[in-house]
């Protein structure tokens, strides 16, 4: 899917979206475990790649020294700095991260692959190996399954809080992902699934894969 089909949608709905998702962790305690256990595991600057309006970068920085933003979208970034004005947030593709070689200690891509073609996570992914120190770990989340919705299929949607919108997202098989972050360098270290919370998001069965890059790559 272009770059440019992702940005205007999430543009159109920044404002709506930051005000439905900006609590949201509150609710989620598994999402807060991992998250905590990747900040445990890293030392240096901890990026959220796919940030949206900063509400996962600032649970972040509320227990980590080192943390910035990154998100394709400027409407989105706009509102995250309006939020967390202390807080460093770039505009930026995962497909090509404005970050020098080795910069980061651990990625957070919280549903920020869901939109990507195959070749297009690959090559995300590669960019994650790309900018990570040796050892370095990522914590990547995405939906696997919905009603009428298995893995591996495409949902097309048109209309998104309220306003048009074009906009494709992929249901993904959580070995599909794994071996593509096995081919970028990566190991998963440890693979959760969990069901959808009623009444809190959007009701999708779920993988948060943990994987860590190569400590030998130079």
């Amino acid at each position: 899917m272009s770059e440019s089909r992702i940005r205007e949608t999430y543009d159109t709905v920044a404002a709506a979206y930051d005000a439905a998702l900006r609590s949201e962790l509150a609710a989620k305690p598994v999402d807060r475990a991992l998250l905590d256990a990747l900040l445990s595991l890293c030392p240096g600057i901890v990026a959220d790649v796919g940030c949206g309006p900063g509400h996962v970068t600032r649970h972040l920085a509320a227990r980590h020294r080192a943390v910035v933003g990154v998100d394709l979208s400027p409407s989105m970034v706009e509102i995250a700095r309006a939020a967390a004005p202390s807080l460093s947030f770039e505009v930026g593709s995962m497909l090509d991260l404005p970050v020098a070689d080795g910069a980061w200690s651990g990625i957070v891509a919280f549903y920020s692959i869901i939109h990507l073609t195959p070749a297009e996570r690959v090559r995300a992914f590669a960019e994650f190996a790309r900018v990570l120190e040796p050892g370095g770990w990522a914590l990547v989340a995405f939906h696997v399954s919905a009603d009428d919705q298995p893995p591996g299929s495409t949902q097309h949607t048109t209309s998104w809080f309220g306003s048009p919108v074009d906009l494709d997202s992929f249901y993904l098989d959580p070995a599909e992902v794994t071996a593509d972050l096995g081919a970028a360098g990566f190991t998963v270290a440890s693979s959760t699934m969990r069901a959808p919370l009623p009444d809190v998001e959007y009701p999708s069965h779920r993988c948060y894969l943990l994987a860590q890059s190569d400590a030998r790559r130079l």
